[in-house]
């Protein structure tokens, strides 16, 4: 992709301003293995339709975000949990060939390890359908265990895969230090009440505000807007795929843009959002408990760095393989600029 001169490259050093510094990002989540299968269309309920060969990916919304934070140059330590099964090895092997620190990530005795079954259609549509496996171990000791690791991160990245107990303790944990907490309410499900209020940045899909907020998955995005800051996180990202994001930052609400992009698969394409989101949030979390309107100024870049991280993962198969680098994040979101 060809920058232009002077518009663009601005736009560039703006999206690095809200990277200069190395972030240390903590994701407390799952990690699975995919079975993906790939289809002409997706099936209508109760029909069989032939797809090819699948392909095994490790993968996991925890997984994938930590991979996704670390490949745009942040810290990142994971917490979580594998089964010490033939995926388990698989999937620890892919982790240890990334940046992070696995010290956290357990190899539980006689639990088979996370699965996801993926389906997806030319075109990048997917229907996805996970077991929980060894995620469903990972408990509020655990998390209490990694304490360290979570007070001294810039950002606490969840994901709602595992059980509540442990969210909400990492939550926890992180408030009280004064660290950054990020939701990705995903999958949608009941019962994160009590998680909202300690939440500093929501991001969630149509479908996951639909059930926040009660609301049919088919409501306007605009009206989910209108009463999603209503929830209480100061910071609120509803992702609509190839139509872009909307941005509440502090009730004020922006469209998003997102680049125009060949998709091939969107499997890990909002994992790839949250991932560089939290790499590019320190800043913003910086000027915030500092009072200072830098705040805004520095949301915006770190916002494009995520659409453009999203985008990119959607033109790839697979999910952690698909996860884009730093330099080709920037470059496509230096070329993006925010709409009213």
């Amino acid at each position: 992709m060809r920058l232009v001169p002077g518009r663009d490259s601005k736009l560039h050093s703006n999206v690095r301003m809200a990277e200069s510094e190395t972030s240390r990002v903590c994701v407390v989540g799952s990690i699975n293995m995919d079975l993906v299968v790939r289809v002409p269309r997706l099936p209508a309920r109760g029909e069989t339709v032939a797809g090819g060969s699948y392909r095994t990916y490790p993968g996991g919304k925890g997984a994938n975000q930590a991979v996704a934070a670390a490949r745009m140059g942040a810290q990142v330590t994971f917490v979580g949990a594998v089964g010490d099964d033939p995926h388990g090895a698989k999937v620890l092997s892919a982790m240890e060939g990334e940046r992070l620190d696995l010290r956290h990530l357990a190899v539980r005795a006689g639990e088979t390890t996370g699965l996801g079954l993926i389906t997806v259609a030319d075109g990048g549509e997917n229907m996805i359908v996970v077991s929980p496996g060894a995620n469903a171990t990972v408990k509020a000791d655990d998390v209490r265990g990694a304490r360290e690791a979570i007070v001294n991160a810039d950002v606490l990245l969840l994901q709602l895969e595992i059980p509540s107990s442990a969210i909400i303790e990492a939550a926890s944990i992180a408030r009280e230090a004064g660290v950054c907490v990020m939701l990705n309410a995903a999958p949608a499900r009941g019962g994160v009440a009590e998680l909202l209020p300690m939440v500093d940045v929501l991001v969630v899909n149509r479908g996951e505000a639909a059930s926040l907020l009660g609301l049919d998955p088919s409501s306007d995005p605009g009206r989910m807007m209108l009463r999603l800051p209503d929830l209480g996180p100061p910071a609120i990202l509803l992702t609509l795929g190839a139509q872009g994001s909307i941005l509440s930052h502090r009730k004020r609400t922006r469209r998003v843009p997102t680049p125009h992009v060949q998709a091939v698969d969107s499997v890990a394409a909002g994992d790839a959002f949250c991932g560089a989101l939290a790499a590019m949030w320190k800043k913003v979390h910086q000027a915030t408990k500092a009072k200072s309107m830098d705040e805004f100024k520095l949301a915006e870049p770190a916002v494009l760095a995520a659409s453009a991280a999203g985008a990119l993962a959607a033109t790839k198969p697979g999910a952690i393989p698909s996860l884009p680098g730093r330099d080709e994040v920037l470059e496509m979101a230096a070329t993006l600029r925010f709409g009213t």
